[in-house]
């Protein structure tokens, strides 16, 4: 059984779908062990509360430097045994020491079809203003291991989403959510605890 890490900063919609899946037995081969919030009024602490499963703060401005913090993350991935680490809105920079020290072992959730609307700057409403902006008639989210590239890691699964007439971000960001977010993340979790997920270079096969 393989320990999950949760890394949160908000109202952690797309923990409680993992919580949701773990809760009717839909996540084969592994447990989620701990939710880390680099926020103290983190939502996603309450979720996870409610599930019994153990929470964990760990802010930023707490440290004096990157590798203070990237220590503390260290410590309580080594204090929970963990073997995959989940970002599932987690807003603070991952730093390289744990990027290759857990090479293939984080997934993220991002709320676009890589490459399009990804990098640099593109997170929460700004990725459903990007695509509306550019007219796209699909857009939808892509769940992908966490390389030193922002976005930049192999893609695990997409699903897209059709754009609406009439769809504001909120509309938009909602229904990707729904529609492919939350489906998407226990699936890739379930498929890496089962040991169904094979990396070659920037391709990801399933097995």
């Amino acid at each position: 059984m393989l320990n999950i890490a949760v890394l949160v900063s908000g109202g952690g919609t797309n923990l409680q779908a993992l919580l949701d899946a773990q809760a009717r037995g839909g996540i084969h081969g592994g447990k989620i062990a701990c939710v880390i919030s680099s926020r103290p009024d983190a939502y996603a602490l309450t979720r996870a509360q409610n599930a019994g499963v153990p929470t964990e703060i760990a802010v930023r401005r707490s440290f004096p430097d990157a590798d203070a913090y990237e220590d503390a993350l260290l410590g309580l991935f080594d204090r929970y045994r963990i073997d995959l680490i989940v970002l599932a809105g987690f807003m603070t920079i991952i730093g390289a020491r744990i990027i290759r020290r857990y090479e293939n072992k984080i997934i993220n959730i991002h709320p676009s079809l890589i490459p399009s609307f990804c990098g640099a700057g593109f997170y929460g409403l700004h990725v459903h203003e990007a695509a509306l902006a550019r007219g796209v008639k699909v857009t939808g989210a892509t769940v992908h291991f966490v390389n030193e590239v922002c976005d930049g890691g192999p893609i695990i699964l997409q699903k897209p989403v059709l754009v609406e007439d009439g769809d504001t971000p909120e509309t938009l960001q909602r229904r990707v959510m729904e529609q492919a977010e939350w489906e998407l993340l226990p699936k890739a979790v379930s498929l890496f605890c089962e040991g169904r997920l094979s990396v070659d270079g920037s391709r990801v096969r399933i097995l």
